[in-house]
């Protein structure tokens, strides 16, 4: 019997579809493939699913943690590249944590809320 696993992805739901993929990809995702109804988006090994799709009963908060190797290297990528502005999103500052690692928040344009941290 083999168990083995290759990948788990997530599906990210968007109200604004081309604003999302904007918005990933300035981020620094890179679209493998896109149609009308769903994206696929990766930066090394990790990838996800973004989809034009938003349920009438969507949770206020969907939350994505990404696991980066140098977080405030991340962070001014996202200042430089003004996504706050360009996107009108919030982000928070690099800060360290009592779980023992640094992160800040960031939430794309449909309010999905990503974790970026780096372990300390």
């Amino acid at each position: 019997m083999n168990l083995n696993t290759v990948e788990i992805k997530a599906f990210i739901p968007a109200k604004d579809f081309a604003l999302a993929k904007a918005f990933y990809e300035a981020v620094g995702f890179t679209c493998k493939f896109s149609d009308r109804e769903i994206a696929y988006f990766n930066r090394g090994d990790c990838s996800f699913l973004l989809q034009n799709f938003q349920p009438a009963a969507f949770p206020d908060e969907i939350m994505m943690h990404l696991l980066v190797e140098n977080v405030d290297d991340w962070h001014r990528h996202l200042v430089r590249e003004r996504i706050t502005e360009r996107f009108n999103v919030r982000m928070g500052e690099p800060r360290d944590q009592p779980w023992g690692m640094r992160d800040f928040e960031l939430f794309d344009p449909s309010k999905v809320l990503w974790r970026i941290a780096q372990n300390i």
